[in-house]
């Protein structure tokens, strides 16, 4: 039996467990499960570890607190900051970002030369992997915050006509509209938006969120995060099985 899952604080929203029950289901394992684990704290991770598990994946809002509970992590983990993926063998956990393949892959649906710069929505793990992206793909960004600011993080009252123009791609790396609370969206002026903006939102359920609607109201380009999970959650299963 080999046992796989994810741990977060509330994970009625995934698609993982379906994803890689469905993937079990094609390959004929039938001898392998996935399991959601929702920690009210990250401590609570120490009682996995009696649980033989083979692999885990990590969602919000643990992929940077998670780091403090592993043994080892792998350099691109290390350079981004966050972890995602947990490869548990023989009580070793090593911990990998596989969420940069999927938001390499999103992000490189858009020609490069139509990107001014980029807003990121967020300062948490999945926000630290698009950052890592950007700077990769030579894209100028800026983080925006509720309670954060300093060279490269602004605050969402400062985002104005003159912002959106110069940085027309916006990602959403926050929860806000994630199930089941699809009447949230971040708090940008939506009003300023216009068709040459691209709106990213690394949520993918629902698929259409508010904040991607609000975009489409004013002719944005907008894409979900779905591509994203998927091809993540692929790279996971590689590492869970090399």
């Amino acid at each position: 039996m080999k046992t796989f899952g994810l741990i977060g604080l509330r994970l009625s929203h995934s698609f993982s467990k379906r994803y890689f029950e469905e993937k079990f289901k094609s390959l004929n394992l039938e001898n392998h499960f996935y399991n959601l684990y929702e920690l009210e704290n990250i401590n609570e991770i120490l009682t996995l570890k009696n649980k033989n598990l083979v692999g885990l994946n990590v969602t919000i809002p643990y992929k940077e607190t998670v780091i403090h509970f592993l043994d080892d992590i792998s350099n691109e983990a290390k350079l981004i900051g966050a972890v995602n993926t947990i490869k548990c063998d023989r009580n070793q956990w090593k911990g990998y970002n596989t969420d940069y393949f999927g938001i390499i892959s999103t992000l490189s649906k858009f020609e490069k030369e139509k990107i001014n710069g980029c807003l990121v929505l967020g300062t948490g793990g999945t926000s630290k992997t698009v950052c890592f992206v950007l700077n990769q793909l030579n894209i100028f960004y800026k983080c925006v915050s509720r309670d954060k600011t300093g060279n490269e993080i602004i605050n969402y009252n400062q985002i104005d006509r003159d912002l959106l123009n110069n940085y027309n791609l916006i990602v959403n790396t926050t929860p806000l509209g994630m199930f089941p609370h699809p009447y949230n969206c971040p708090e940008i002026p939506y009003h300023l938006l216009n068709d040459k903006n691209i709106l990213v939102d690394m949520i993918y359920n629902p698929t259409q969120t508010l904040f991607m609607k609000k975009g489409e109201e004013k002719g944005c380009i907008t894409l979900n995060g779905l591509n994203a999970l998927y091809i993540q959650a692929e790279e996971s299963w590689k590492i869970w099985n090399s």
